[in-house]
């Protein structure tokens, strides 16, 4: 198979070439040069945001089987690349999320759920927007017979860009008593990278199209369970302090993101972890074990090609010290 990735060095889009590689498929990316891309590729270079950034591809007879799309910001980008490669490529995946549908998001919820609106031909607003808008660029070019819309959730794993289960890693790994947002039993739902990467290759190279949502089934691990490998893999002395959500709120402490991947009950937590997948689960997703995606996280951090988990013009994530020591002072 001849793969074109536009992207391809940062986390998602670098496990996708990796599962390409690994299947000896002939690969090429497409991206600024900012970080080395994987061995074993084409690279090609071009700035998206750039007028003529797309050189690379226009110019010669090159043509691809598929085409992997993980594009972020400003739908033009997508609208650019789809109609450029439309008549030399196969297949268009889009890398989309599951923010795309409209708040708030029923337990429970398919991808027959209602959409944001967006257009191809806009400018970056919001994240949710240019997803759609994003998703309407492929479409267009593509049409419906040959796109691939893959709406992502929470996503872990090796070489993680926002940094959520490596700040829990690095947290726990210091010891000492640890605020852990409760309930224990709290389901989660994401998936890891590099099972989305062998689950949008083997779509993509079936000829699946339209959307799916690609997520592990609600509860494929727990708030507890979860910390409790942390502190497992890391050997660390860590003693988890289980703390009512109620208690937390009041301390101004911010789910999601001062306390990554942790959601209270409710309206929240209903949209980004009780999502149905049964359409995903159908078409052959599966989701390695939780434990293999700790201890693998844990693994690359402490190896030689880690990186600081961080995206430029994004907020790190995580809890401050003298934030996380009153509450716990107060469960003493």
């Amino acid at each position: 198979m001849r793969l074109l990735v536009l992207g391809g060095t940062a986390f998602v889009g670098r496990a996708i070439v990796a599962a390409a590689t690994a299947r000896d498929w002939a690969v090429t990316v497409l991206n600024r040069g900012s970080a080395e891309p994987p061995p074993g590729v084409t690279a090609l270079r071009g700035d998206r945001t750039a007028d003529g950034g797309l050189a690379a591809l226009a110019e010669g007879d090159q043509e691809w089987d598929l085409v992997v799309d993980t594009w972020s910001h400003a739908p033009t980008a997508v609208r650019d690349a789809a109609r450029l490669l439309a008549g030399r490529a196969r297949h268009y995946t889009y890398i989309s999320s599951r923010s795309v549908y409209v708040w708030p998001m029923a337990p429970g919820l398919t991808e027959d759920g209602p959409v944001v609106d967006g257009s191809p031909d806009a400018a970056a607003t919001d994240y949710a927007t240019d997803k759609r808008g994003g998703e309407l660029a492929a479409l267009a070019a593509f049409g419906e017979d040959r796109t691939l819309l893959v709406r992502c959730g929470l996503i872990l794993g090796p070489h993680e860009d926002v940094g959520r289960l490596p700040w829990w890693l690095t947290r726990i790994a210091r010891g000492g008593p640890v605020l852990a947002p409760g309930p224990r039993e709290l389901p989660l739902q994401y998936v890891d990278a590099r099972d989305l990467a062998a689950w949008t290759l083997d779509a993509a190279e079936r000829g699946l199209t339209g959307p799916y949502d690609l997520v592990s089934r609600s509860g494929h691990a727990t708030m507890g369970h979860l910390l409790d490998l942390c502190v497992q893999v890391t050997g660390s002395d860590a003693e988890l302090r289980w703390t009512e959500p109620e208690k937390i709120l009041a301390a101004d402490i911010a789910p999601w993101t001062e306390l990554p991947v942790w959601l209270p009950p409710g309206e929240f937590h209903d949209a980004l972890h009780r999502s149905d997948v049964s359409r995903a689960v159908a078409a052959g997703l599966r989701c390695r074990p939780v434990a293999e995606t700790v201890a693998d996280t844990w693994a690359w951090l402490r190896g030689p090609d880690a990186e600081i988990p961080g995206r430029p013009g994004r907020s790190p994530v995580g809890l401050a010290p003298e934030k996380e020591a009153k509450p716990l002072a107060d469960a003493d």
